[in-house]
Parts: structure tokens; C-alpha cells; sequence
């Protein structure tokens, strides 16, 4: 069972793909500073150093949560993919400020929908890191998780993922 507790379906496609939430420069996710996500305790993925302000969904499925503090939203596909987009490094201190919601937990959402309005120079000038971290939550579940780096427009490939 996974972070959002959902059961898991064989994937249809192998492999699933999943898209860049942001316009930016992937990196691996162990260069990110966040200890919690270099060291890949909760899944592997990818850093984004953000070049725009809009957070799209990178697959379709259901925001499994939403932070009220807006600085963090899970998604889980039908398949069962669970993925966490962290806006920021300890930017939930900012309690919600520079971020404007445009879904709601509960919501199903499609690839490349908005989710979020982040003002990334306003936190940049707060004093906070704005990369954007995501993860594949439940990636023991599966046989390889891929990651693609480099400067992506929104909603090009970052992630593969491979069944068992």
C-alpha cells in the first residue's frame, strides 16, 4: 500500500510516461538540496529548476492530496502510480503565500491540466529554494523508474516507468 492508498493496477503501456509539471531544467533528484528527496526515501524522480510560473498535472488521475499550505500536491493515476510534486524546499513555512490553487484534493484532473500558480520570484526573494521536486511514491512497485534530464518544456517526458 502506498502513500495515498490506492491498489495498484497493472500498467497498460509499458512504459507509462510522465511529463515535466513545469517548463524548466530537469536534474538528477540527488542534487536537489532537500534531504528528504536526495536521498530518495520517498521514491525516485526529479529536481525542476523552474523557468515559468505555471504547475501542470504530469499525468491525468485523481489529486489524491492537496497540503492546504499549496506547496505540495499528490496524484494517483487509474494504473495506480502515485506521484508527489513538491513546489520548493521548506516553502511550507510560507503557509500558502505565492501559490494560487486551481484544482482541489478530490479533483480528476488530465496530463497537462493547471494545478498550481507559484510565484517563484516572490519565494526566491523570501529567502526559499524553488526547485520542484517529483516523485514516484510507490517505486518499489515497479521493475525501473527512469528519469530523462535536461532543459524540458512542460509536459515533455521526465519520467518512465516500467512493470514488473
Amino acid at each position: 500500500m502506498g502513500l495515498f492508498n490506492r491498489n495498484k493496477k497493472q500498467l497498460e503501456t509499458q512504459p507509462y510516461s510522465i511529463g515535466a509539471p513545469v517548463k524548466g531544467e530537469v536534474i538528477d533528484i540527488k542534487e536537489t538540496k532537500d534531504m528528504v528527496f536526495n536521498t530518495e526515501s520517498l521514491g525516485k524522480g526529479v529536481g525542476i529548476i523552474p523557468k515559468s510560473n505555471q504547475i501542470i498535472a504530469p499525468i491525468g488521475g485523481v489529486i489524491t492530496t492537496f497540503f492546504p499550505t499549496k506547496h505540495a500536491v499528490g496524484i494517483t493515476t487509474d494504473e495506480g502510480i502515485e506521484v508527489l510534486i513538491h513546489i520548493g524546499i521548506d516553502t511550507v513555512e510560507l503557509n500558502g503565500k505565492f501559490f494560487t490553487d486551481k484544482k482541489k484534493q478530490g479533483d480528476r484532473i488530465n496530463r497537462g491540466e493547471e494545478l498550481l500558480n507559484v510565484e517563484f520570484e516572490e519565494i526566491m526573494k523570501s529567502g526559499y529554494e524553488t526547485t520542484v521536486l517529483m516523485v514516484i511514491v510507490n517505486t518499489a512497485n515497479y521493475k525501473e523508474v527512469k528519469t530523462i534530464l535536461g532543459n524540458k518544456e512542460q509536459g515533455e517526458i521526465v519520467i518512465e516507468i516500467e512493470d514488473r
